[in-house]
């Protein structure tokens, strides 16, 4: 049961919604991370050098699901992973409410895909696939 909310389309909606999800922001930086948000869609960050930087993201995730969970929102498990760019280290196993996230070479990002490599080519591959099948 949703104990609050705002009438969506209600002009008051977005800033009810940044002073919502401001907490989170503030909650994931405590931890360190770097936090990008558009909307709904956060990415979270962070270099990874030694064991304590995986624990510290792990820490991060783990009050990331708590949060969400007092606020009465769901994530989207089935659309989280990790992607490693730079270097390969040994990939961490790090968990969303108790699911292990999976490691891709690439993903998708607000429509682009971006690789583990940051090259440009599955993206490519990607709109030219697409444009050849637009029926004409």
């Amino acid at each position: 049961m949703l104990c609050s909310g705002v009438v969506q389309g209600s002009g008051i909606g977005p800033l009810m919604f940044l002073v919502y999800i401001n907490e989170l922001i503030y909650l994931l930086e405590l931890h360190n991370i770097n936090v990008k948000m558009f909307a709904d869609d956060v990415k979270i960050y962070l270099k990874i050098i030694n064991d304590v930087d995986i624990v510290q993201l792990q820490l991060a995730l783990t009050s990331l699901v708590e949060w969400a969970n007092e606020w009465q929102l769901a994530i989207s498990i089935e659309k989280c992973c990790v992607l490693n760019i730079g270097k390969q280290v040994p990939t961490p196993c790090l968990y969303l409410d108790y699911c292990t996230l999976p490691v891709v070479p690439l993903a998708r990002d607000l429509g682009i895909l971006v690789s583990n490599n940051l090259c440009p080519s599955a993206h490519i591959n990607d709109i030219v696939a697409k444009a050849h099948n637009v029926p004409t």
